[in-house]
C-alpha cells in the first residue's frame, strides 16, 4: 500500500468518528477509529514527557483506562518501553515467559484485569515524543505488517492532533473524552481531566517537603501508589488537598521500575 494512501485512509477513518460525536478530531477518536479497523479489543493513550509527570489522556473502556493507569504507577509495561525505547511494542501473549520476567508485576496485573495482548505505539515526529498509544486483546492475537503499519499511521494521527493542540505549551480546548468517565469535557487539552496540572503539583509539593529533585519526587509518588494499590492520580489528589504527607524516610528503591528494555533482550 502507498504510504500516502494509508495516511489518507487512517485521517478519514479518525475523522469520521468525530463527526459521528459531532466535535472536533480528538486523540479519543483516533482510540476509537483504531479499535474499529484492527483486532483489538479497546485503545488507550497516554502523555509522557522525560521531565514532566506523564498521565492518561484517553481510553475506550475500562480495561484500557485500568492498563493506562496501571503502567504509570507501576513504571512498567509496553507503553514505558515504547516511549522509552522509541519504538513499537508488541505483545501478542502475556502468558509468555519471557514478558512474564520482563514485566515482572505488570504482566499479571493486566491479565488479570482482562486483557492477554498489549501493543504500544510512540507518539513521534522527529525527536518529539509526546506519548504513547495502546491497543489490548482480550485473548492472544498477532497484528500482521499491514495492520501494524495501520496501527503505526494511527500514531502518527494522533501526534499531528497533539502538536495542533500544542499540548505542552498552550493547552488549546477541544472537546474529547476525559479519562476515567464517560463524559466529554471542555477543559483545556494541557489539563484534560486535572491529570497533567494535578500529578505536576503533587509532584512539586513532594520536592520541597522531601528535599528531592523532580524524578525522585515522582518516583515517590508512583511508589506510594503501588504500594497501597491505588491509583497514581488518586495520590496525587490526596497531596495536593494535603490529605497525605509522606515521611523524608519514605524509600522507594526497593519498588523502584527497571530499566526499560525490549522483551527479547531479556536474559
Amino acid at each position: 500500500m502507498i504510504p500516502g494512501s494509508r495516511s489518507a485512509r487512517i485521517q478519514a477513518l479518525v475523522a469520521e468518528q468525530a463527526a459521528l460525536r459531532g466535535a472536533r478530531v480528538s486523540v479519543l477518536d483516533v482510540c476509537t477509529a483504531a479499535v474499529a479497523a484492527l483486532p483489538v479489543g479497546g485503545a488507550g493513550m497516554s502523555a509522557m514527557s522525560r521531565d514532566r509527570a506523564s498521565h492518561p489522556l484517553c481510553s475506550t473502556d475500562s480495561v484500557s483506562q485500568h492498563l493506562e493507569e496501571l503502567q504509570l504507577t507501576l513504571g512498567e509495561g509496553p507503553c514505558v518501553d515504547a516511549h522509552v525505547l522509541g519504538s513499537t511494542v508488541l505483545c501478542p501473549d502475556l502468558l509468555a515467559g519471557e514478558l512474564q520476567r520482563h514485566w515482572t508485576v505488570f504482566a499479571d496485573a493486566a491479565l488479570e484485569a482482562g486483557a492477554r495482548a498489549v501493543f504500544a505505539f510512540p507518539l513521534r515526529i522527529g525527536a518529539v515524543s509526546p506519548g504513547v498509544l495502546d491497543l489490548y486483546s482480550g485473548s492472544s492475537v498477532e497484528l500482521d505488517a499491514e495492520e501494524v503499519a495501520d496501527a503505526m499511521a494511527f500514531a502518527d494521527a494522533a501526534t499531528l492532533i497533539l502538536l495542533d493542540a500544542r499540548i505542552s505549551e498552550t493547552g488549546v480546548p477541544f472537546d474529547t473524552h476525559v479519562a476515567g468517565t464517560d463524559r466529554p469535557d471542555t477543559a483545556p487539552f494541557d489539563d484534560l481531566g486535572g491529570y497533567r496540572a494535578e500529578i505536576d503539583q503533587a509532584t512539586g509539593i513532594l520536592m520541597v517537603q522531601l528535599d528531592v529533585g523532580f524524578e525522585e519526587a515522582f518516583i515517590r509518588l508512583r511508589a506510594h501508589a503501588y504500594a497501597r494499590g491505588t491509583r497514581i492520580s488518586v495520590v496525587a489528589a490526596d497531596v495536593v488537598a494535603h490529605r497525605l504527607r509522606l515521611p523524608p524516610d519514605t524509600a522507594p528503591s526497593d519498588i523502584r521500575p527497571p530499566e526499560a528494555r525490549p522483551p527479547d533482550e531479556e536474559s
